[in-house]
């Protein structure tokens, strides 16, 4: 019987082992009513390269909001930060401050970003202002 090696396992490196943090922040507008605040309100969790978070990035981007963005690891089972904060082990999730909501789902998500923060949205903020008071379901 003939034995071959197969030398080491290649796998994709986690933060862990760089030493890097897995989040970036997306910078405030300039004309953001929250701009004096140090952390953006809205907490997006997503995988790299997954299509339901690049939806959800890209209505982010089209209502111009300001957001960080935390890679989680691609494992699913190894997702415990999400599962902390969410409930679950899917992603996008998105936690946003303004209004207290945290979200699964792309589908959900893209839909409360359109009705909270799109043209007909709730939050319309007036200069200077900023509003607190939040409807939602239970």
């Amino acid at each position: 019987m003939v034995v071959i090696g197969v030398g080491p396992v290649n796998r994709l490196p986690s933060s862990a082992d760089v030493g890097v943090d897995d989040t970036f922040t997306r910078p405030f507008p300039e004309r953001t009513h929250m701009s004096d605040r140090s952390d953006p309100p809205i907490t997006f969790y997503r995988l790299q390269g997954c299509p339901y978070c690049e939806r959800v990035t890209r209505t982010l981007e089209e209502y111009d909001l300001a957001y960080r963005s935390r890679f989680v690891e691609p494992l699913h089972s190894d997702r415990d930060v999400v599962k902390r904060v969410a409930g679950v082990r899917t992603v996008p999730v998105i936690v946003d401050e303004t209004t207290g909501v945290t979200m699964a789902e792309s589908a959900n998500i893209v839909d409360y970003l359109e009705s909270t923060y799109g043209e007909n949205g709730r939050l319309e903020p007036a200069a200077g202002e900023h509003q607190t008071t939040a409807e939602g379901d239970d």
